[in-house]
C-alpha cells in the first residue's frame, strides 16, 4: 500500500490524519481479517474514508447510522471476503426523558452526553423531542450511557435503550424554490434557499454558521455549483438541485429544493 500516494491529494492537516487513520482501519481489517469499525462521521468525512477505500485492494465497508439517512454513520470495514451478515450492528438507540419545561436542544443533549467524558464521534444523530431526546451511540458505550446518565443542564433525565425501529424520526418537508440570482456566490444562493437577506446570511457565512457540502466556509463570495449542499444546523439543508440557463436581464435561473 503506497500510503504516500494515497494521500497526496488531501491538503488541511484534519484530511491527512483521516486519511492516515482510514488507511491505518483498512491495514488492521486486512491484517486481522476482520471487521474494523470507526467512529461516527459527517457525509463530508465519510466521502474521504469511502475514496480512500475504494483505492485499497481487498477490503469493503458499510455504513451504519441507525436509520436510512442518518446524517452520522459509522463505517464498518472489513476483508472482501468477509461474510456480511457476520457483521455486528455497531450502533444502539437511547431514549432520555425528564420533565422539561421546555423542550432540550440538540446542544443541550449533547453537552449533556460529552458531560459524560463521551467524545463527539461516539454519538451519531440526535433526535430532540419535547420530554427528552433520542439519540445513537457506539453500541459499545450504551450499558454505560444508560447507567451514567441523570441529567441534562438541571432536569432529572432516565435513559434507557430503545430498539433501533423506534427512532421518532420526522419525514422530511421539502420545498422547491425557483429564482435567480445575480451569481452562485454562497451568500446569494444560501440568501434564496433559507428565505433572508444576503446581508445577514453574509454574517451568518463569516461566523462559520454555513457549511457547502458539510464543510464550513466563511467566505460570502465562496462560488458554489449544481449539485452542491449548503446546510445550517437547526435550519435544514438546501441543495442546488439544477440551473436553468441565463435570463434575458442576465441573471442565472436556479432551481433549488430545501428539506426540512
Amino acid at each position: 500500500m503506497d500510503r504516500e500516494r494515497l494521500l497526496a491529494h488531501l491538503t488541511s492537516e484534519d484530511e491527512r490524519l483521516l486519511g492516515a487513520r482510514t488507511l491505518d482501519w483498512a491495514q488492521r481489517s486486512l491484517r486481522d481479517g476482520k471487521p474494523t469499525v470507526t467512529p461516527f462521521f459527517d457525509p463530508a468525512q465519510r466521502e474521504l474514508v469511502h475514496g480512500l477505500l475504494g483505492s485499497v485492494d481487498g477490503v469493503g465497508w458499510r455504513n451504519y447510522g441507525g436509520y436510512p439517512k442518518a446524517e452520522r454513520q459509522r463505517i464498518v470495514i472489513y476483508p472482501d471476503y468477509f461474510l456480511t451478515e457476520l457483521i455486528e450492528i455497531p450502533v444502539r438507540a437511547v431514549e432520555v426523558t425528564g420533565e422539561f419545561p421546555t423542550p432540550p436542544s440538540h446542544r443541550d443533549v449533547l453537552g449533556a452526553v460529552v458531560g459524560l467524558g463521551i467524545t463527539r464521534e461516539q454519538v451519531g444523530d440526535i433526535l430532540p423531542r419535547a420530554n427528552g431526546a433520542q439519540l445513537i451511540v457506539a453500541s459499545e458505550l450504551l450499558d454505560f450511557i444508560v447507567a451514567s446518565w441523570e441529567r441534562i443542564g438541571r432536569v432529572a433525565v432516565r435513559a434507557q435503550e430503545i430498539d433501533l425501529e423506534r427512532l421518532d424520526v420526522e419525514p422530511e418537508r421539502v420545498k422547491e424554490i425557483r429564482t435567480t440570482v445575480a451569481s452562485m456566490r454562497l451568500d446569494a444562493l444560501a440568501a434564496a434557499g433559507y428565505g433572508t437577506s444576503r446581508t445577514r446570511m453574509a454574517r451568518e457565512i463569516r461566523m462559520e454558521r454555513v457549511k457547502v457540502n458539510w464543510k464550513p466556509v466563511t467566505n460570502p463570495a465562496a462560488e458554489v455549483k449544481e449539485g452542491d449542499v449548503l446546510s445550517i444546523r437547526g435550519r435544514g439543508r438546501v441543495v442546488i438541485q439544477e440551473l436553468k440557463g441565463t435570463t434575458r436581464k442576465g441573471r442565472i435561473s436556479v432551481v433549488l429544493q430545501r428539506y426540512m
